[in-house]
């Protein structure tokens, strides 16, 4: 186990660092919106240029690195990300943090397609869960603490902008001056949604609310601890609560999923997840720790449902459809990540910061409610395997040849197909 910790220590520094900048970009930004006077809806729009980067570079980075490599690909991704938040700090004008954001979206999306698929090349069925463990605390820890970086400056000026971008010029380093070998050239993956909708419903109606979940949390969640009053502080505390839980859940969610019928699960998530929203909608700002605890519950569904998604469809896939399914509900997601913070921004709009958690609220009956009823169409053991075994993702892109070592982030299996369990 320590030496394939070591094998992965530079990748892992990269990826705590690139993190920390994220999380503290992530904060930042939606903040020094709220300073500039933009409405919410326009908050929204600018977060769709964001998303529209996420889902674009999940088809275009795997060109790229088939073209120059991993190393010289992550570099010009952690470089664009830097330029991305700098621009930000000059031209403060919200049609020009559109494109911005965009790509930060491009970068961030290939930066993960690169650390998930170069781990991917290190792991083995021995020690999968073990380093995908270190790695998902990794992402945690990094993101948690450049959240934490924001009430120690003031997004009004440029300070954190540029310490943002240090940040981020940081993570190249560990990478770029690593002895490791670079991972296998990563093989284009192929999309199919008819065939994705074939095979299971539930998972394609379920990527897109998903996306929208937590596209809509991710872009809009700060906006709402700056609307109802909460200090940076207590925003940073929040934000770390959902993503905490989602951490922690993600697993036990999933095991218990392998030994039920999946849709139960994604019934009981959605439930759990409309009832943690509408606590939180009860409770005020003036004792916050209601909304820690109703926000790290909020985070244990919020996340897991994607996971859910790939693994139910998986389930009633043949072996060597994985890649395609996994895409599809990858390109799904992606188009639930823009168009979720654009209505859930006008709801906002109409009703005030609580208008999100409705949004989320609705969301989560609504993926409770189409489970539900797909298991009262199909048999819970009606399909081409049994169960496959679910895996954890803790972020949601396309990875390496199905040749090699599972994917994280899509749930593929070693060559000769699933456990069946």
């Amino acid at each position: 186990m320590l030496v394939s910790l070591a094998s992965v220590a530079t990748l892992m520094l990269s990826t705590l660092l690139m993190m920390a900048g994220f999380g503290l970009m992530n904060f930042m930004l939606p903040i020094r919106s709220i300073a500039e006077g933009w409405s919410t809806l326009t908050i929204s729009v600018i977060a769709t240029g964001y998303t529209f980067g996420f889902t674009l570079s999940c088809i275009v980075t795997p060109k790229l690195v088939q073209r120059v490599g991993h190393v010289r690909v992550f570099s010009a991704l952690i470089t664009l990300l830097t330029v991305s938040v700098l621009l930000c700090s000059l031209i403060i004008e919200w049609r020009a943090w559109v494109l911005f954001r965009g790509l930060a979206g491009f970068a961030i999306a290939g930066s993960y397609l690169i650390i998930e698929s170069w781990l991917n090349e290190r792991v083995t069925n021995d020690n999968r869960g073990a380093l995908f463990s270190v790695y998902m605390i990794t992402c945690l820890v990094g993101s948690i603490g450049g959240q934490y970086i924001v009430p120690l400056g003031d997004p009004s000026g440029a300070q954190l902008f540029i310490l943002c971008g240090l940040i981020f010029s940081l993570a190249i380093f560990p990478t770029a001056l690593s002895t490791a070998q670079s991972p296998a050239p990563i093989t284009q993956a192929r999309f199919d949604l008819k065939q994705l909708y074939r095979r299971s419903p539930v998972a394609f109606i379920g990527s897109l609310l998903s996306g929208a979940l937590s596209g809509t949390w991710g872009s809009l969640g700060a906006v709402y601890t700056q609307n109802v009053g909460m200090s940076t502080a207590e925003g940073a505390t929040l934000l770390s609560a959902v993503l905490a839980g989602g951490a922690l859940a993600q697993m036990p969610i999933g095991r218990i999923s392998d030994r039920i019928d999946r849709r139960l699960v994604m019934v009981f998530c959605g439930l759990f997840g409309t009832l943690s929203c509408l606590v939180m909608a009860v409770f005020s700002i003036d004792n916050p720790l209601p909304l820690y605890i109703g926000g790290f519950f909020v985070g244990t569904v919020l996340y897991p449902v994607y996971a859910l998604n790939v693994a139910h469809a998986n389930d009633l896939a043949e072996p060597n459809e994985y890649v395609t399914i996994s895409s599809g509900i990858m390109i799904l997601y992606g188009l639930g990540t823009v168009s979720g913070p654009l209505m859930a921004g006008t709801v906002m709009e109409w009703t005030g910061p609580k208008g999100l958690l409705w949004f989320l609220a609705l969301s989560f009956a609504a993926y409770a409610g189409y489970a539900g009823w797909r298991m009262t169409r199909r048999p819970s053991r009606e399909g081409l395997v049994g169960k496959t075994d679910f895996q954890s993702m803790p972020i949601p892109m396309q990875g390496t040849d199905p040749g090699h070592t599972p994917n994280a982030s899509f749930g593929e299996t070693e060559p000769g197909g699933p456990t069946r369990t």
